[in-house]
């Protein structure tokens, strides 16, 4: 049993505290968001506002939304976190962990850089896939903690690699939502059933995960429930092309299917659910 301040608890936020709290880990959740506090507890998860507001604990794991925050959190923590090991879980890229990290080793805490994949869906369940790098004696203590959230695949000691591993998987994530979207509208403009389609080809060559996870709800209105938002493809596409241009990667795919998660966020979808990035085919 660990003591766990589980900092960003959103829509996949819940479901992990959820389950470490299941497995007997003392677990309190920090959002500074009511309604977010609201659904933890009613998810059995104690939620208070601010970091300092929870009491001290072994291991602190961060599902924030943004790079910014990231840096905020870090700075309101500042000396309390010192003892503590930190598990860095958002997707905030490569930079903005490693910042992060050299200020938390300063005040004497450690750090893992363990970004994830697998939605909502699958923090659910239990199966995400934790991309985790740090000290090998640091995430083998960590591990079992987070072996409760899914697989853990421990992928270097450098921090920022499994950060640069989400950055891959955040490009393809990114482009494959988009394919699955204009594949569908030119089914619709070529006057098929889409839903016909979609399960006539999902299953072949050229299904893919998302298109299975995505499509389905693409052919649903625009009140369709949010599992992860316009607006975070936006952040994390924006993480990629960051990434690219830091490195010298050519990237045009990827900059193109940005530029359609931005054009659907200025449309005012920003806060619904991804797969309505199909809206701008739709709308033309």
């Amino acid at each position: 049993m660990s003591t766990i301040t589980f900092v960003g608890i959103g829509a996949i936020g819940v479901p992990m505290a959820r389950l470490l709290v299941g497995a007997g880990h003392d677990v309190t959740g920090v959002d500074p968001f009511e309604a977010a506090r609201q659904r933890a507890e009613a998810a059995g998860v104690s939620a208070v506002a601010s970091f300092a507001e929870a009491a001290p604990a072994e291991l602190v794991i961060v599902m924030v939304a943004t790079p910014a925050q990231l840096d905020e959190l870090v700075g309101q923590a500042g000396d309390r976190a010192a003892g503590q090991s930190w598990v860095i879980m958002s997707t905030v890229g490569p930079d903005a962990v490693r910042a992060a990290a050299e200020r938390l080793a300063a005040v004497g805490a450690r750090v893992v850089d363990a970004p994830v994949t697998g939605g909502v869906a699958r923090a659910t369940t239990g199966e995400l896939l934790v991309f985790a790098s740090g000290r090998p004696e640091l995430l083998a203590s960590v591990t079992p903690a987070l072996a409760v959230l899914g697989t853990v695949r421990a992928v270097g000691d450098r921090i920022g690699d499994g950060q640069a591993i989400k950055v891959v998987n955040q490009h393809l994530c990114s482009v494959h939502i988009v394919a699955a979207a204009e594949a569908l509208n030119l089914a619709e403009s070529l006057g098929l059933d889409s839903a016909e389609v979609l399960e006539l080809i999902g299953g072949g060559a050229a299904g893919s995960w998302m298109l299975g996870d995505r499509g389905p709800r693409m052919l649903l209105d625009a009140d369709v429930p949010v599992t992860s938002t316009v607006n975070i493809f936006v952040k994390d596409s924006g993480l990629v092309a960051d990434a690219a241009a830091g490195s010298g990667a050519d990237v045009p795919l990827l900059l193109h299917a940005r530029q359609r998660f931005v054009d659907a966020a200025a449309a005012g979808l920003g806060l619904h659910d991804d797969s309505r990035v199909i809206e701008g085919y739709r709308r033309g």
